[in-house]
């Protein structure tokens, strides 16, 4: 993990800026920079589906008077954490009741009493002008970021050797119709709706992918891209998405609040709203309300189990009034290369370039790492109902991942093991950070990873787990040679 390399690469890719403080950040500060980026946006026609939140006015427990020993004041913390979440984005998303057995499955054919209409897009000027008002925002706060990295040879060196990463991936990327590269696909395919907002924060957009035979309602993942809290973006799940998409899986890729421009928290919190936005949604856009699987990749795998935990234990206090969604509405969860124990890997992102001051800025101070740690939540026997309320969990990691070691993910579904919950772990050998995600798509062939995720959607399913085995194997978008270097200089 490279976090210098990847940050300033990112500003080439359309990314929200960062900064690296040596100390604690302070939030008033951070918040700053997240105002312009929000003033500086030009006028969405996705934003005339927002509807009118209403105001929070509760206010949370402050996290130095927090006692992580105390279940009854870590519950009712969680509770306030997420409250601005579970606030109804749309006026059909009333709090669910208490029971949440009286869903019903929506279709497209239903009246449409959300307000919105799925098929309006962005029009190309438009999304020339708000790239033109990112752009400028990045590239002055490129030059603030480099007064904190400074002139050291190390970064330099690490920026060089992501640079050649991201020239050798290249040809995968690039614009060509004939072979659905992955940025074509991503701008102009009919399959793909860009930026539907789910609520009311600047990056609260979310892409969908959706198939195009809609013939009946189709499986559906709510997906969360890593980029190390720090670079995360929708657009990261583009390759994932054309995947699923081609064998009849809607997706559903969440954008959330990155560091800078919000903390651990508000990542979590914009990830539970993506989520809630799905579960009480979905149905408008064909996908079937009863079959939703939570997936997230790196980062944003630990953020998507944060949610998840931080949900059921909300949801095992007797007073549930307030939320918007279930975790009893998600099939499973899949984490793939995540980190679920913060306390374990301060010190190995610090050896990693993540250096520590910068990773307990992103997690709120050192007090916050339990909170936000679902391995140390889930181990407590205070918790164990909550625990038992969460769904099938499976965590593919692989065995040469140098950025997260996969014993994040053993250690994890160990943990829920021992509480009664369903975990089960796929280890891929030699397997980096990035072979999983990137390379291995990009290769084309069979794909382990995408074969093990549709097993897991398609479960139960006979004729989906033919069409599986039937599918013909992924067009090389890169040749070999070139995802050998890539391998070979990747600074993850």
């Amino acid at each position: 993990m490279v976090p210098a390399a990847k940050v300033i690469g990112a500003f080439y890719t359309r990314m929200l800026p960062v900064q690296f403080p040596s100390r604690l950040v302070d939030l008033k500060k951070m918040k700053t920079d997240s105002d312009i980026s929000h003033s500086s946006e030009i006028h969405d026609e996705s934003l005339d589906i927002l509807p009118t939140v209403v105001p929070n006015s509760a206010s949370v427990l402050a996290p130095s008077s927090l006692d992580m020993k105390n279940p009854t004041a870590l519950s009712r913390h969680l509770s306030l954490l997420d409250e601005g979440s579970d606030t109804p984005l749309l006026a059909a998303s009333t709090p669910l009741n208490n029971s949440f057995n009286n869903r019903r499955r929506r279709t497209a054919s239903d009246s449409n009493i959300y307000g919105f209409r799925p098929e309006r897009q962005r029009s190309f000027r438009q999304d020339v002008g708000h790239a033109a008002a990112e752009t400028y925002l990045i590239t002055r706060l490129t030059f603030r970021l480099l007064t904190y990295l400074g002139l050291g040879y190390r970064w330099i060196i690490q920026f060089l050797a992501l640079g050649c990463y991201a020239m050798f991936l290249m040809p995968g990327f690039i614009q060509s119709k004939h072979l659905q590269r992955v940025a074509y696909y991503y701008y102009f395919s009919k399959c793909v709706r860009r930026s539907i907002v789910y609520g009311e924060e600047p990056r609260n957009r979310l892409d969908l992918y959706i198939p195009e035979n809609m013939d009946e309602p189709k499986p559906v993942v709510a997906f969360i891209t890593g980029g190390a809290w720090i670079i995360g973006y929708k657009a990261w799940g583009s390759l994932l998405g054309q995947e699923l998409v081609e064998r009849n899986v809607i997706v559903a890729c969440i954008d959330y609040r990155n560091f800078p421009q919000g903390t651990i928290s508000d990542m979590v919190k914009d990830a539970s709203q993506g989520i809630s936005f799905v579960c009480n949604n979905i149905a408008e856009y064909g996908g079937d309300p009863n079959r939703i699987y939570l997936v997230g990749q790196s980062a944003g795998a630990h953020i998507a189990a944060c949610a998840l935990v931080h949900q059921a234990i909300k949801e095992a206090e007797t007073e549930r009034t307030g939320l918007t969604w279930s975790v009893s509405q998600l099939k499973a969860y899949v984490g793939i290369s995540g980190g679920y124990n913060l306390l374990n890997l301060v010190d190995h992102f610090h050896k990693r370039g993540l250096y520590s001051s910068i990773f307990l800025s992103v997690m709120e101070g050192e007090h916050s790492l339990a909170r936000f740690s679902p391995e140390i939540l889930v181990k407590n026997p205070s918790f164990r109902q909550a625990v038992s309320l969460l769904p099938p969990i499976f965590l593919l990691h692989g065995t040469g991942d140098y950025s997260i070691p996969s014993e994040a993910s053993t250690n994890f579904a160990a943990a829920l093991r021992s509480m009664g919950a369903q975990a089960e772990v796929r280890l891929y050998e030699g397997k980096t950070h990035t072979d999983l995600f990137l390379q291995d798509p990009l290769r084309g062939g069979k794909d382990e990873l995408l074969k093990d995720i549709l097993s897991v959607i398609h479960a139960g399913d006979p004729l989906a787990q033919a069409d599986d085995t039937a599918a013909p194997p992924r067009r090389r978008l890169v040749p070999e040679i070139l995802l050998k270097l890539a391998r070979k200089v990747s600074p993850f």
